[in-house]
């Protein structure tokens, strides 16, 4: 969508009517700007960890179609998608792929759609800085966040990394709320089933107040999409994670290639169909220009092999 276009006019050799013909005043020109840029209106909702991709996508979008207003909410990827399958959006941003209910919702609603990846993320494990943690396994999260009784970071045992005992101090949990796809991902893969979660911990949608938490907290401890922590790693302590193999930090390499497990994950929007301007010329944007787009927000881009399915999966909703 970014194909810029080289007039070469020789205007001054031109007679005077191919002159104007081929110049043209401020007006013409104008004109011609305007019918060869998008324009209209483009609302995204969903999940916060996308919602940096999308504001970068918008933005760098925006540079070359100035005419598309475009707006990026975070509600969470559950919240998205009551909003997209109630035909309030056109996008719906998710940190994991669509649910069951959710497809029949859109069902039901009468919104069809199309899931097309465009990052990859990893859910990183923070702290606050003076509360040193270096790694944990996946059983010690499980048994942190599931289990109520764990009143202190010390009940947990040793760090997995270094072999000391864990800090004694209370614990101070922060995490996504229930709506947030994070939220699904993290219980189901690390406490062994969604939903299931311990309540005493400050729950909020938005990763920027989960950052504030932990980074104001001598006892926090969090767990949000790996940019948050990219954009704020001087006010927090990344922990690395041990599922068996090993401890391993969350990065754009181990994400990519998938040695950060089990939190690595794919990331995702879902425009509606059928695919109509300005929406389809975004979506063609974002999966042509995806890595410049994950840079720029701080995101870790596709694969080459990711990418090309995301360009199969949109010429599927362009052709639908």
């Amino acid at each position: 969508m970014r194909n810029q276009k080289l007039w070469i006019a020789s205007c001054l050799v031109a007679p005077a009517a191919l002159l104007i013909a081929a110049c043209g005043d401020d007006d013409s020109s104008d004109s011609a700007s305007a019918a060869s840029g998008e324009s209209g209106d483009i609302t995204m909702n969903g999940s916060s960890t996308v919602q940096p991709f999308a504001e970068a996508a918008a933005e760098t979008f925006n540079e070359d179609n100035p005419d598309v207003n475009i707006s990026v909410g975070a509600v969470g990827t559950s919240g998205g998608f009551e909003k997209f399958c109630a035909g309030e959006t056109d996008i719906s941003d998710a940190s994991r792929s669509i649910e069951p209910e959710e497809e029949d919702l859109c069902s039901k609603g009468g919104v069809e759609y199309q899931e097309i990846q465009v990052a990859n993320d990893g859910i990183a494990i923070v702290t606050n800085p003076s509360l040193e943690i270096s790694c944990l396994t996946t059983d010690q999260l499980a048994e942190l966040w599931t289990d109520d009784k764990i009143t202190d970071y010390g009940d947990l045992g040793d760090d997995a990394d270094t072999g000391e005992p864990l800090p004694d101090a209370d614990i101070s949990l922060y995490g996504p709320g229930t709506d947030s796809g994070t939220f699904d991902y993290f219980t189901d893969t690390i406490n062994g089933e969604e939903g299931l979660s311990r309540e005493d911990y400050q729950p909020s949608e938005d990763d920027n107040q989960l950052v504030q938490g932990v980074a104001g907290d001598s006892s926090g401890l969090g767990y949000f999409g790996f940019s948050y922590y990219e954009q704020n790693q001087d006010s927090l302590n990344l922990v690395s994670v041990d599922a068996g193999d090993g401890c391993v930090a969350p990065s754009a390499e181990t994400i990519q290639s998938g040695d950060y497990t089990p939190l690595s994950r794919p990331l995702f929007m879902y425009p509606k169909l059928p695919l109509e301007d300005p929406v389809s010329g975004f979506m063609q944007y974002v999966v042509d220009s995806y890595d410049s787009i994950a840079e720029s927000a701080l995101i870790v881009p596709m694969d080459d092999e990711e990418a090309s399915e995301a360009s199969s999966s949109l010429d599927k909703a362009l052709g639908s």
